[in-house]
Order: C-alpha cells, then structure tokens, then sequence
C-alpha cells in the first residue's frame, strides 16, 4: 500500500443521478448544476446497490487513511480531477477528565483543526473545486466567514481555479489574509455573511463566476459527509449515542446524516443512529427557535452576533434539511451564551490540553447544558465536533515577566 493509493488508482464510481431535497425532482448528473428548479439544495444520488458490490470493510481497511478512501461514495469519477492537500483521517480525543469532573459519559472530539487550511471546510471544498475542475469550471465565488474561504482560495488555486471571496468586515484577520496569500481576490464587506452571498449571486451573471455559496452546489455535502464515514469506521462500524454539531449553513450535519444511510444502505452499519444536536450561538440561533417553533423552515435572524463566527449565520438554505436531520434523529437544538462558549474553550484547554476553535468550544458548552438539563445522560458516548484550529482565533496574553538580572524566587514560580 503507498499512501497516494487513494490518489492514483482508478475505482468504480457509481453516482446516478442529483435529486431535489425537497421536491425530488431529478437532475442528471457530470452536468454543472446549482440549485434545483425549486430553489433548494441537490443532493447527489448513488447506485448503492453497486456500491455494496464493490466495496467491502476488509478492502476498505487495505487503504491509506485519508478523506478519498471512500472513493466509491464520492463524486468524482477521474483521479486526474482529485485536487488535494492530504486530508488526512482527523483523531478522535477522549476528554476523561473533564468527564470525570462534570459527571458525564464518554466525551469524544473529532479534532477537524488536523485537516488542510486547518479546518473541517477543507472537507467539503476540496469535493466542490475537484468537481469543478472536473466540470469545466474556471472561476469560483463564495461568501465566507473565514475558514470556508481559505479553504476554496487553497484548492481552487492547486488546480489553476480563479476565485473572488466576499467576507464580512468583522471577519478575523488571520482568516482574510490566509484567503488572499493562497491566491484568492478577497473583499471585505459591511454586513453579514448573507449579505456577502447576495453579492455573489448578483454577480453570477454578470462577473460570469460559479456561486460555490453553502448548499447552493452538491458537492460540498459529499465532501463533508466523509465526517460521518470516518467516525463510523473509527468506532468499529458503529456510531456514538449523540453528536454536537457546531451549525450554521449545516452542511456536516446535512452530510452526515446522509452518510449514515447510505452506510446502512451498503450494509456497514445497522439502523442504530446518533441523536444529532445542532448548536448555535445565543445571539444568532435560527435553527433553534425554529425547532422549538415546530417549523420546517427558519426566518432570518436579524442583528446577528457572536464570537464564534463560523456559526454565524443568519438564515441558511438547508435549514429544512438540519431541521428534519435533528427531528428525525430524536435529537434537538440547543444555543448557547459566548460567555459559556469562551469558558468552555478555557475549561477544555486547562483541564485537557486540547485547544479548540470557538465554535468547536460552543459543543462542549452545549453538552454541559444538555447533561445539567436532563437532554443527555452519563450513560450517553457523545460526540463533540471541534471544525478548527484554535490557532486560528485570538488567544489570551500572557502577562508574567522575569528579569534576568533580579534574584528570582524559584520557589514561588
């Protein structure tokens, strides 16, 4: 086995056709496609009857430990379209004794932050520019908060893709000039990530560039449903009892959601799934009031804020599908407070040394929620998705100094 195996090797590929995730109305596929005639997300359709024939666990195990191993539920047919960076399998971390302290159940993070561009977007980016090159596609436009951005500006340019990025003004600093030194045009704009997309679809015509925005392409939910795939061989070909998404346009919980099916319908796992649980921010939580209104659909949040701003979206597309994923799941929608979410970024790195990224850290604030209000249980292996680096974000300063040429008291130090 060498590692570019994933690469190199040409595999079966058995995609069938796009279908409507809310009418289901078809669509063929290996045509360039954004939204259906409906106006809502596609979903990208498999023969996985086919799938079950090719594809066995033992085989599976045989190759290298990346994102493209699961080439035969993926998009791209060609390995000469593949661009990539080494996505490489993200670990699972154990959080025992913040366990132990709270009272809880087994508390695992997928660490995202491992991947390319040093976040999980890498996932689903790298999916839509090798699905782009594949198509044809030559210049790519997105709206972003950040790490969306950086990860597009990276593959897009491995592949000689021309990209214009549109971020809020407020977007971290690190974030826009990772987008630009990877070769992206970047602009910051005043307003909200929303505002950013209706940019890019009013230049769709007129600049001639692809809308490659969250849910408006198919391929970003495939890229990111190799979260689900991953875990569900990381735990023996089962899956955990409950997951903490960060969520903002949703699409790893979409994705995810969608894995799990698929699995079953290839005969890797049962009909056992995890209860999903989409976590948002207090002060920009759509998807939360509309689970608790009842509704299918979730109005725009209007003066949206919040530090942990992957998950600062105000209205998402997908909405539909995050809400029928959390309800069908028997799972829920939870906010919290940026002050629990920077809390819980402190408590995780002082008590186990794992730093995650602001919204990763709003997970293990909603869990210690969930526990304390009865939702979850200490008999419960929950889930908690850290999608970043915390490198990435503004970290405390460190205020101690020695001088060297004073007695220092060792023994106080």
């Amino acid at each position: 086995m060498k590692d570019s195996d994933n690469l190199t090797i040409e595999r079966p590929t058995f995609v069938s056709h796009l279908e409507c995730a809310m009418v289901g109305d078809r669509y063929p596929a290996d045509q360039i496609h954004n939204l259906s005639k409906a106006n809502k997300p596609l979903l990208v359709r498999y023969d996985l009857a086919g799938v079950k024939q090719a594809l066995t666990k033992d085989a599976l195990a045989q190759r290298p430990p990346d994102l493209w191993r699961y080439r035969e539920l993926l998009p791209v047919r060609k390995v000469t379209d593949i661009v990539s960076l080494g996505e490489a399998t993200t670990p699972l971390i154990q959080l025992p004794r913040l366990a132990a302290k709270i009272g809880g159940g087994e508390i695992i993070v997928k660490d995202e932050g491992r991947l390319p561009t040093g976040s999980f977007k890498a996932r689903g980016l790298v999916m839509a520019v090798s699905m782009a090159k594949a198509l044809g596609i030559e210049h790519m436009a997105m709206p972003t908060n950040g790490n969306a951005g950086a990860a597009l500006a990276a593959y897009a340019t491995r592949c000689g893709i021309r990209t214009t990025i549109f971020c809020p003004a407020d977007t971290p600093e690190v974030n826009v000039s990772e987008i630009e030194l990877q070769g992206a045009t970047v602009y910051r704009v005043n307003g909200l990530i929303d505002d950013c997309g209706k940019i890019v679809g009013e230049g769709k015509a007129k600049a001639g560039w692809f809308d490659t925005s969250t849910l408006k392409e198919p391929y970003r939910i495939e890229g990111k449903k190799t979260m689900g795939l991953e875990l569900a061989e990381q735990l023996g070909w089962d899956v955990p009892d409950v997951i903490f998404y960060p969520t903002g346009g949703g699409t790893g919980l979409i994705g995810m959601w969608k894995a799990f099916a698929e699995l079953e319908a290839i005969g890797f796992i049962g009909a056992k799934r995890p209860r999903m649980v989409a976590v948002q921010a207090a002060g920009c939580a759509p998807m939360v009031r509309a689970f608790e209104d009842g509704t299918e659909h979730a109005p725009r949040w209007e003066e949206a804020h919040t530090i942990a701003s992957g998950i600062r979206v105000p209205q998402a597309i997908g909405d539909f599908l995050i809400l029928r994923a959390v309800r069908q799941s028997q799972g829920f929608a939870i906010a919290v407070t940026d002050e629990t979410i920077s809390a819980a970024l402190n408590e995780v790195a002082r008590e186990e040394g794992l730093l995650l990224c602001p919204e990763g850290a709003a997970t293990y604030a909603a869990y210690k929620q969930s526990l304390a209000d009865g939702r979850v249980t200490k008999n419960d292996r929950v889930m908690l998705f850290n999608c970043a680096t915390g490198l990435k974000y503004p970290l405390p300063p460190v205020t101690r100094t020695l001088d060297r040429h004073a007695p220092i008291d060792y023994a106080g130090l």
